[in-house]
């Protein structure tokens, strides 16, 4: 499993830059490292001067770097679909169809215009949008291509409505299927007891991802969060109250950069206004409960492309050094630590190959190994991943151990 960097905190402070120039400075110490953003307005693309995509996009100039912006309305139908079905078929053509004899051509009229105007997007909860990104997410970290994924999240507010997205579900379900059931034949014409029962069905497999997702991102040995901001009232408010909602989900807070700071210059008026952003960090790390802000300077350029990110990176994390080849955990010592690991780690032996798997917070109960067609096939918790190997593989063969949060497996030539 990959490790996931989230960056978070207010609209326009600089997220976007943060994450870029730590996915870039990854990729440049030898991680395979994918850049996610939930942002529709692409800036992700503007930061690394290239357009990016719904599916992986490689950066040529940064050998082990991808990108992605994602689109979680195309993804609306793919993780609702009886919903939408269900939804759609009020047309004329659908359970609606029989109100024409019952009430005249007006209602057969609004029931056509229903049909065709009500489609799943339009039953967007608060927090629906941020669900699909995040669950999204949760199948890229699972790919065992990527080391880390860095995700450059939407404003706050948007990750906090994610968070209660699962008691919202609750809530907004009991009331439609309260709605449903509000006349037995309206019902029956509606939508029928397996549509019910189906759209019933939808939302509770729908909820329990959400809560497994929930899971992942409380999980410290999978997930860090970076809060940036700036050096100003409304920007250091937001960052308390954001870090005070998150500790209560659970998600673990652990870096916090202050972006923009106006640098120590012999100039009365960048003194003044230097003076007041210096007594609004001093608040700002007495409310994070011991985390120190790394303060970045305001540049004398915009912050945009390679060049500018890899200066921003060493801002952040120091000279650049390239990691080992071992499975981790790697430490960025800067001002802003992060932890990694490689996800996998494959290397030849006398008897034949040894491969290494980065699976953190599991029990040995929650893996399974097998064979099929030659190919090796690791299962966490039923969901199973192929694992590239050199050689025609029998699971029965293959020697595997689990010590702390790593799988070593030995596979025979």
């Amino acid at each position: 499993m990959a490790r996931l960097l989230l960056f978070g905190g207010k609209g326009g402070v600089g997220k976007t830059t943060c994450s870029a120039a730590t996915a870039v400075r990854l990729a440049d110490a030898g991680l395979r490292v994918l850049l996610v953003s939930s942002d529709p307005a692409h800036s992700t693309s503007d930061s690394l001067g290239l357009p990016l995509s719904s599916e992986p996009t490689q950066v040529e100039q940064v050998p082990g770097l991808w990108g992605l912006e994602m689109d979680p309305e195309r993804r609306m139908a793919d993780i609702m679909p009886r919903l939408g079905d269900a939804l759609q078929g009020l047309g004329q053509s659908g359970p609606l169809a029989g109100l024409g004899a019952l009430g005249g051509s007006d209602i057969s009229s609004v029931a056509g215009e229903v049909g065709r105007e009500v489609e799943a997007s339009d039953m967007l909860l608060p927090g629906l949008d941020e669900a699909l990104a995040f669950d999204e997410l949760l199948r890229h970290i699972e790919d065992l291509r990527w080391d880390v994924v860095v995700f450059d999240t939407a404003p706050t507010g948007h990750t906090l409505r994610f968070l209660a997205l699962p008691e919202l579900i609750d809530a907004w379900s009991d009331r439609l299927l309260r709605l449903m059931r509000a006349s037995g034949g309206i019902r029956s014409m509606l939508f029928g007891r397996k549509e019910s029962d189906a759209m019933r069905d939808e939302l509770e497999r729908f909820r329990k991802r959400v809560l497994h997702v929930r899971r992942i991102l409380s999980d410290p040995a999978t997930t860090r969060f970076t809060l940036v901001t700036i050096p100003e009232r409304m920007g250091v408010n937001e960052t308390v109250r954001a870090n005070t909602a998150l500790k209560g989900h659970g998600l673990p807070v652990t870096g916090c950069v202050v972006n923009r700071v106006t640098p120590d210059l012999d100039h009365p008026f960048l003194q003044r206004r230097r003076g007041e952003e210096q007594s609004r960090m001093l608040e700002l790390q007495g409310e994070l409960d011991g985390l120190t802000p790394v303060q970045l300077p305001l540049m004398d350029t915009e912050v945009h492309g390679l060049s500018g990110l890899r200066n921003l990176a060493e801002h952040l994390y120091g000279p650049l050094s390239v990691l080992p080849e071992s499975i981790g955990p790697h430490v960025l010592d800067g001002p802003l630590a992060q932890e990694v690991h490689r996800s996998i780690v494959r290397s030849s032996t006398e008897e034949g190959e040894a491969i290494e798997l980065h699976l953190p917070g599991l029990d040995r109960e929650d893996l399974s190994l097998r064979s099929e067609d030659g190919r090796l096939l690791v299962g966490v918790n039923g969901h199973e991943r192929h694992v590239p190997t050199d050689v025609h593989v029998k699971a029965s063969s293959v020697k595997a151990r689990f010590k702390g949060d790593v799988l070593h497996l030995n596979v025979p030539r």
